[in-house]
Parts: structure tokens; C-alpha cells; sequence
């Protein structure tokens, strides 16, 4: 396992390690090489037990490629029409499988069937949100992230459930009382900017009647959230500045946006999974490295075994 599994996540890690027995992973789409391996990492760690969906000759030809054919897993070879994010599922909800995890599928073909009532992944009154756990440099804690794949231009209530789902894994993780930001492009509500108007209510909302067991401020722009000096700078009053464990985005666009330019150009590490589903769900990008996939895994091994991850 590669050190910056266990240096930069080692929380997660440690806890993925501590599961009472090996969570059951079905790789939907078996035949991408990044998640492969990190499957493997994983079961090599003994936190998952790899169950491979998808093209039989491609899926083995790649493990073949990897040196990993002799490893232990199962594999659930598909004819060609069968959909494996579905088969995959079916596994999950008649208990041969405890996770989902996305494999080489398009983002809209696995994230349907995960949101098909008819699934029954999801309960009615439920929120699933896609939450990325990043390790920024130069920031002294991991940073959540969300939502950055499903919600597209979330409500207040949306954005509320998606701060609870927040919390949730935070304190799996080990952050007793999370401290949460309202990204937005000002401190000040502006009735031209919706979003920097709904939180500041939510967090008027939140003083009174907490939403759920953390710190909430907002709206806030991102230097403020990573930086006491640029609070200090800014004469922005919050003693949460450069303390902050997660940050609800406004919309789709600003949440990819932002997790993209700290992977690709700053050199965050990250992982991702959803949040609120009925199983755990690691979803990571087609073009992460293995060891997001094995980050993934071991956020959802954690979240698994406390139970909490719905």
C-alpha cells in the first residue's frame, strides 16, 4: 500500500482496517485498470472482498495485464446487453454484496439505477449527496466536499440535508463537531446572489434549532474559509477561519469546479462516496489514480461498519 494511504488519511484508513469482517464489494464495470487496483489494495489490507461485474475476457484479460488474476475474488461475468450497475445492485439489495462501486461506467448509467425508486436504495424523504474528502496541502485537516456530482443547483433544504450527510461521515471519521461553510462569492447577503441570501438564513435557522451536531458559517468566500489571515485581512469576524472540515458548495458547478482545480493543480489527494443511500457507494472519476479508489473503499468500509451510512 502506498504511504499516502496511511499519512494523509489515516483516520480513514485506520478505521477501514478495524472493520469486524471484510466489506463486499461489487465493482460495476470491472474492466478499468485505476479502480482494479485499488480494489485489490484494499482486499490486500483486508477491509473489502472484490466481487468483479461486467466483460468476462476483459475484465480477466486486465487482471491478467496486472498480475492480479491469481488474487482472490469473484467474478460475475455479464452477457453483452446486461447492465452491470444493475446487476451490481440487485446483489447489494438480495445481501451477496454490502458496497456499490462504480467501475468503467459513464456517471449518469451508474448514478440512474442508484436513484431508481424501484431500487429501493433510497428511502422517499432521503437526500443522497456526493461527498469528497480531500487533503489540500498547506491545510492541517481533511476538507469534505459537497455536493459535486448530483445536485445541480440545490434548494436551502437541499443544501441543509446536504451539510447533515456532511456531518454524518465527518464524525465516523473522527470530527466530534464539524466546522461547515456556505461557499458563496461574498460575506454579505445579496439579493441579486440566492444562495448568499439562503445562508444566511440557515444559519439564523441553525443558532436556534441546530441542524445537526457542528459549526455552522455563512455566506463565506473560499480564502476566508482556508485562511485566518485572510479573515484577519478582511476584517471577517469568525473564529472558524482555516478551521473548517467541510464546505457546502451552491451549485454543481462551483463544487466539480472547485475539487478539480485542487486535484489537478494544486495537488489535493481525494476520495468520494454517497452519502444517505440504503449501501455504502464509492464513486471516484474514471481518471483518478488507484489510490483514490482505495480512499473511496476505506470510507466506505468505515461507514459501513458504524452503521451510520444512511
Amino acid at each position: 500500500m502506498s504511504e499516502v494511504y496511511a499519512k494523509e488519511f489515516d483516520g480513514i484508513v485506520a478505521k477501514a482496517k478495524a472493520v469486524k469482517k471484510p466489506m463486499r464489494v461489487a465493482l460495476a464495470g470491472a474492466d478499468v485498470e485505476n479502480m482494479l487496483l485499488g480494489l485489490f489494495d484494499a482486499a490486500a489490507d483486508g477491509f473489502v472482498e472484490p466481487i468483479l461485474i461486467g466483460n468476462g475476457d476483459r475484465i480477466t484479460a486486465l487482471l491478467d495485464k496486472l498480475g492480479l488474476k491469481d488474487r482472490k475474488y469473484k467474478l460475475q461475468a455479464l452477457d453483452g446487453d446486461a447492465n452491470p450497475v444493475q446487476y451490481a445492485i440487485e446483489m447489494c439489495t438480495a445481501g451477496k454484496a454490502d458496497c456499490l462501486m462504480r467501475g468503467n461506467t459513464q456517471t449518469r448509467d451508474f448514478l440512474m439505477p442508484v436513484l431508481n425508486k424501484a431500487n429501493h436504495l433510497i428511502k422517499p424523504d432521503a437526500l443522497v449527496t456526493h461527498v469528497v474528502f480531500l487533503k489540500v496541502p498547506d491545510y492541517d485537516r481533511l476538507l469534505a466536499v459537497s455536493d459535486v456530482t448530483l445536485l445541480i443547483n440545490p434548494s436551502i433544504e437541499g443544501r441543509k440535508e446536504v451539510a447533515v450527510n456532511m456531518v454524518r461521515a465527518l464524525k465516523v471519521f473522527g470530527v466530534e463537531k464539524p466546522n461547515i461553510a456556505l461557499l458563496s462569492l461574498v460575506e454579505k447577503p445579496s439579493f441579486q446572489m440566492r444562495d448568499t441570501v439562503e445562508d444566511q438564513t440557515l444559519v439564523r435557522d441553525h443558532a436556534r434549532r441546530p441542524i445537526a451536531d457542528c459549526n455552522l458559517a455563512g455566506p463565506i468566500a473560499y480564502d476566508l474559509i482556508m485562511s485566518k489571515e485572510a479573515a484577519r485581512l478582511k476584517g471577517y469576524d469568525c473564529p472558524w477561519c482555516g478551521e473548517f472540515d467541510g464546505i457546502v458548495v451552491p451549485n454543481l458547478m462551483s463544487g466539480n469546479l472547485l475539487v478539480k482545480v485542487l486535484q489537478r493543480n494544486a495537488g489535493a489527494t481525494g476520495c468520494g462516496i454517497l452519502v444517505g443511500a440504503a449501501i455504502p457507494i464509492a464513486i471516484c472519476s474514471r481518471s483518478d489514480e488507484s489510490e483514490q479508489a482505495y480512499l473511496s473503499l476505506a470510507a466506505c468500509a468505515a461507514m459501513w461498519d458504524s452503521g451510520k451510512y444512511f
